[in-house]
């Protein structure tokens, strides 16, 4: 089971990655609640269409948290948003394998509290390697991620360097 933040779920809608990503993995896919809600309350955009019709469809799951205490702990800890600290909980809870997050002080929590952890781009870079993706739209998503994510030139540079595009 995957984990999901809001920011790692809504860059893969983005670049149309989700479904590649959803479909590859075969495992469950989860989201918290707060999560379903930052992605897709009050917003009509593509993204926000997408990973609610996922939703429907039951590729994504999503669950509420029981350790609420964690959470608001977790907030205060890392400096984080309930999206985030949403997911950490989860991670915990349902014992998963992965989570998936591209916020910066998440991504500290996750190193802090041993997590594994996965940002969209390396997801993007795994689906190059595992022949899900070929090299052309690896280039063109490698460039919609680097317009909408917050990643430091240099992550988009060794991705490229590592895939040879």
């Amino acid at each position: 089971m995957i984990v999901f933040d809001s920011s790692t779920l809504i860059l893969l809608a983005k670049v149309e990655l989700l479904d590649a990503f959803i479909d590859d993995y075969k495992k469950v896919v989860m989201i918290p609640q707060e999560v379903n809600e930052e992605c897709c309350s009050k917003k009509d955009s593509f993204d926000a269409l997408l990973i609610r019709k996922r939703i429907e469809e039951k590729r994504i799951k999503t669950a509420r948290i029981h350790n609420t205490e964690l959470c608001k702990r977790f907030i205060k800890d890392f400096s984080i948003d309930r999206g985030e600290a949403e997911a950490l909980v989860l991670f915990f809870e349902k014992k998963a394998l992965l989570l998936a997050v591209d916020d910066k002080n998440a991504i500290k929590a996750c190193k802090i509290l041993k997590i594994p952890f996965a940002s969209a781009l390396t997801i993007l870079v795994r689906l190059v390697v595992k022949g899900v993706i070929e090299s052309d739209a690896a280039r063109k998503k490698i460039n919609v991620l680097a317009k909408y994510g917050r990643y430091k030139d240099t992550m988009i540079k060794e991705a490229r360097e590592g895939l040879n595009l």
